[in-house]
């Protein structure tokens, strides 16, 4: 059994109109099922995933693809916004709906403003681009929820220096942009702090690991909670409305009977943010690399400075 003090954060990333329209409700009735906190992260602009198709020439992308049926999950629909159909505004015709997650409870916080065009293009763009992007995103949010965002996970654990410096100076306290092993603030190479507070996603996705050695859909869950058995402190897992919110939620709601079964507690990540003293926390420079069973290069947590 795990102790008291382990506490795995379930992370929601919403990406698509579709995810928002079906996911999220499925998910909410799922968490409460289950007594299970969690944060609910948006994409509050327009959905433009057919657009995403062009990065099927990236290595390991074609792949990924054929393992985790993407058309399957996402829908022949989704896969044609922003491409042959206009990409509809998702906090403008969802306001409602995303309004009703808070009032139910949950945390809320920012994904992206453009999911598509935040993951393809914000490791190389300027201050100026990153700061229209995640502009728009954290006003859209305001206008949605009536109140400025706290959190922020950026959309494919993609980001950059400016990105950091701009959460800071639009209010954000809390982030999950990256991948990692835990709490920690980012600095750049000279140790200055230059974000807020990063609790970064520790676990492997779904998507990460059907297809490869074996995994299914009926085994998946086997592998994360062999992850999680023994104590670790604190979990960062993040789902997406897309998988777990639709055909996947079976796995999900395993995963949720498992990890209570091993003693653990399920937290948003503002609870979690709340119980750690900033002081003692690592400083860890920003930097990029690659996971197992995901195209690409995303947001590392990097050793500490010093």
């Amino acid at each position: 059994m795990a102790d008291a003090g382990s506490v795995i954060a379930l992370k929601i990333d919403v990406d698509t109109w579709r995810g928002t329209r079906e996911g999220v409700p499925a998910l909410m009735r799922l968490l409460e099922k289950h007594d299970a906190p969690a944060t609910f992260l948006f994409s509050l602009g327009p959905d433009h995933t057919g657009r995403a198709l062009k990065r099927v020439f990236r290595p390991g992308f074609f792949g990924k693809v054929a393992r985790t049926s993407v058309l399957e999950h996402y829908g022949v629909r989704t896969l044609l916004h922003g491409v042959l159909l206009p990409g509809p505004d998702i906090g403008r015709r969802e306001a409602q709906g995303l309004r009703d997650v808070a009032r139910a409870g949950f945390e809320t916080g920012v994904h992206c403003w453009d999911h598509v065009r935040w993951q393809d293009g914000v490791t190389a763009a300027d201050e100026a681009w990153t700061r229209r992007e995640l502009s728009l995103a954290t006003e859209r949010y305001a206008e949605v929820f009536g109140e400025r965002p706290r959190v922020h996970g950026a959309a494919g654990w993609q980001m950059n220096e400016a990105a950091y410096r701009l959460q800071q100076a639009l209010g954000y306290t809390l982030a999950s942009d990256g991948r990692g092993s835990g709490p920690y603030l980012p600095c750049n190479a000279q140790g200055e702090v230059i974000g807020p507070l990063q609790l970064p996603s520790t676990l492997p996705t779904l998507d990460e690991l059907i297809g490869l050695d074996g995994r299914t859909v009926d085994n998946v869950h086997e592998a994360l909670l062999a992850l999680t058995r023994r104590p670790a402190g604190l979990q960062v897992y993040t789902l997406h409305a897309e998988l777990e919110g639709q055909k996947l939620a079976p796995v999900f709601e395993r995963l949720l009977r498992g990890w209570r079964e091993q003693g653990h507690r399920f937290a948003t990540l503002g609870q979690c943010a709340d119980g750690l003293d900033r002081e003692q926390l690592p400083r860890c420079p920003v930097g990029l690399g690659s996971i197992p069973g995901r195209s690409g290069t995303l947001v590392l947590q990097q050793p500490a400075w010093g």
